[in-house]
C-alpha cells in the first residue's frame, strides 16, 4: 500500500495567464491600502476584516502568481520524510540522509524504528542558511575576480 506523503496533500496552485494579472493587481492594493486594513466582502454581504497574519500570505502569494510561480501551501510544522525533504530541495535522497546524519538539518527518528521525520521549518532554515552561504562564496569570488588577484 502506498503511502501518501505530505507533500501529496498539499494545496498547490498553478497561475494561469489572466490569474497572473489579477494578482498583481490585488499585490499592488494590497501593498497600497494595508495601513489601512483591508477587508473581505462576502456574496451576502458580510464584511470581515483580514488579519495581518493572513495578509502576509495573501501578499505573498498573490506576489508569487503575479510573477507566474506556482505556490505551495503548507504549514510550517509540517513533517516531512527524507524523500519529500530531497523533493522540497531538489537533492538525492541519500544526500538528504547525510545531511540528517551530520545534524544540518535536524530530524526526529519515529519510536521503534528506522524511519525519519523532519519539520518543514527546519528544511527551509537549512535553505535559507544554503543561499546564504552561496552567496557569500559568490561575493568572495567577484571581489577576488574585481581586484584581479592570482586564484
Amino acid at each position: 500500500m502506498p503511502r501518501h506523503g505530505v507533500l501529496a496533500a498539499a494545496v498547490q496552485i498553478e497561475p494561469r495567464a489572466a490569474d497572473r494579472k489579477s494578482a498583481a493587481d490585488l499585490h499592488r492594493a494590497v501593498n497600497q491600502t494595508r495601513r489601512r486594513g483591508v477587508v473581505l466582502r462576502l456574496g451576502d454581504g458580510t464584511e470581515l476584516p483580514v488579519p495581518e497574519a493572513l495578509m502576509k500570505v495573501l501578499v505573498a502569494s498573490a506576489g508569487e502568481l503575479s510573477e507566474g510561480h506556482s505556490i505551495t501551501v503548507l504549514p510550517s510544522d509540517a513533517l516531512l520524510t527524507p524523500s519529500e525533504v530531497a523533493d522540497l530541495l531538489g537533492l538525492s535522497r541519500p544526500f538528504v540522509v547525510r545531511l540528517l546524519d551530520a545534524g544540518d538539518i535536524p530530524s526526529d527518528r519515529l519510536p521503534g524504528s528506522r524511519h525519519r521525520k523532519v519539520r518543514l521549518a527546519d528544511v527551509l532554515a537549512f535553505q535559507t542558511r544554503r543561499e546564504r552561504r552561496r552567496k557569500g562564496r559568490e561575493a568572495v569570488a567577484e571581489a577576488v575576480a574585481d581586484a584581479d588577484l592570482p586564484y
